[in-house]
């Protein structure tokens, strides 16, 4: 049966959803005037999902399965959709892993095959994973090798402590080099089922056009059929409890990067919009309040944020700043005074408009393409227990008052907190952070 979630305005945006024989879910987002058309695959299965003898095989497999197939070599994969002048490519979540193309619309049912193909019907043979093994272990340095990338890894290790949302996507170059073909081929069979997956795509195409495309690919592949229904959004997950703490990672780097935060908000949490403008006001650009007391005033920083991100079952609100490592107390003071602040005083109604402003614009702007729609309707399927239209979140921004602002902020500000810091210390005492 197919549901239509959106109705769309003169043939433009509109969202509808079908459920294919064995779970399999299609949601697409019609845009006729453009000329192209995104397609993403999405699993339910992140690095959350890992135990630890599984540890890094979401990743892992990310990679493998652009390997080879029965019918295709890791060469004709690539050059299916790159000979059409598309993008192939994936990623890895905490919670999910997403494959996608980009295609002119007319080559809509190669993307779709060859991303049906590669989800379905990857070898996984011995010689590749011991071939990806090593691509992965030099990725491995090369995110050990970038401190700022890294400091947010090791603020969620300390905050999750040694659990699955804790550890990293990557895995870690033990766990990577213990990784056996069986055991990730045994991850794949378990975890990569129409059930898990939702198949989303937007761009100049039918919704019928699609989902017939879609039940093709997957019957080639032996992949449909059955009576199962689809996994229902995650609403909790293990290693959610968040525990409050300092971590210091020496390294001999001529800047130090820092990560100042605290548990956040669910992403169902009716609240993360007033997080969301609290957010933009606090850290989220050139005019905001830790931008503008750190670089703007005084010139501790080249970078300085704060951001939000969200799971089925908790959240991080954090504020990044790499600076000289000679500057770090400075700006760490900096840091707990503008969240004092904030907690004892509020943000301005000025704040509020433009915190509000930037919501708007970042929302409607970054939905301008056909990849940032797909990933919307995808990901709100998967994860969501509903698709909100661009117009209920612009209204649910709009409605945000001063008071919830003030609400959500005295209650994320006032949780215990967890700072992570990379830098050239050895026995520096950062405890006066988090314990006030």
């Amino acid at each position: 049966m197919t549901t239509t979630l959106h109705p769309g305005k003169d043939g433009a945006g509109v969202v509808q959803r079908t459920v294919l024989p064995g779970g399999l879910r299609v949601v697409t987002e019609s845009m006729p005037t453009v000329r192209s058309v995104a397609v993403g695959m999405w699993v339910g299965i992140g690095s959350r999902d890992e135990a630890p003898e599984h540890m890094g095989s979401s990743h892992f497999l990310e990679h493998l399965l652009f390997k080879g197939t029965p019918t295709r070599d890791a060469l004709e994969i690539s050059a299916a959709i790159e000979g059409i002048g598309g993008e192939i490519n994936a990623f890895t979540a905490k919670e999910y892993t997403c494959y996608y193309a980009r295609v002119l619309d007319e080559d809509l049912r190669v993307a779709i095959d060859v991303l049906a193909d590669v989800v379905t019907s990857s070898l996984i043979t011995p010689e590749d994973v011991e071939a990806e093994r090593g691509v992965i272990l030099e990725e491995i340095a090369m995110h050990d090798d970038d401190p700022s990338d890294m400091v947010h890894e090791q603020f969620s290790a300390e905050m999750y402590g040694d659990t699955p949302i804790g550890r990293p996507i990557l895995g870690t170059v033990e766990s990577i080099n213990a990784a056996s073909r069986d055991r990730i081929a045994e991850y794949y069979r378990r975890y990569y089922l129409p059930t898990h997956t939702v198949v989303s795509v937007a761009g100049n195409v039918t919704h019928e056009q699609v989902v017939a495309l879609v039940a093709a690919a997957y019957e080639r592949a032996g992949a449909l059929g059955g009576d199962a229904s689809p996994i229902a959004p995650r609403v909790s997950g293990p290693g959610a409890e968040a525990r409050p703490g300092v971590r210091v990672v020496h390294r001999p780097t001529e800047q130090a990067n820092l990560v100042l935060g605290t548990t956040g908000l669910t992403r169902t949490d009716e609240r993360r919009f007033a997080l969301g403008v609290f957010n933009a006001a606090l850290g989220g650009g050139m005019s905001s309040r830790l931008f503008q007391e750190i670089r703007e005033k005084r010139g501790l920083a080249y970078s300085a944020y704060s951001y939000t991100s969200s799971y089925a079952d908790t959240g991080q609100f954090g504020i990044y700043v790499g600076c000289l490592p000679s500057k770090i107390d400075e700006v760490l003071k900096i840091c707990r005074e503008e969240v004092l602040r904030v907690v004892a005083d509020g943000i301005t109604e000025e704040e509020i408009v433009r915190g509000k402003g930037q919501m708007r614009g970042g929302l409607v702007l970054g939905l301008e393409d056909t990849g940032s729609r797909m990933s919307r309707i995808g990901k709100g399927e998967l994860v969501y227990d509903e698709l909100l239209s661009v117009d209920d979140v612009l209204a649910r921004i709009e409605a945000v008052t001063p008071e919830q602002i003030s609400e959500v902020a005295g209650d994320v500000l006032n949780r215990p907190m967890t700072l992570a810091v990379i830098g050239p210390y050895e026995d520096k005492d950062f405890g006066w952070v988090v314990n006030g």
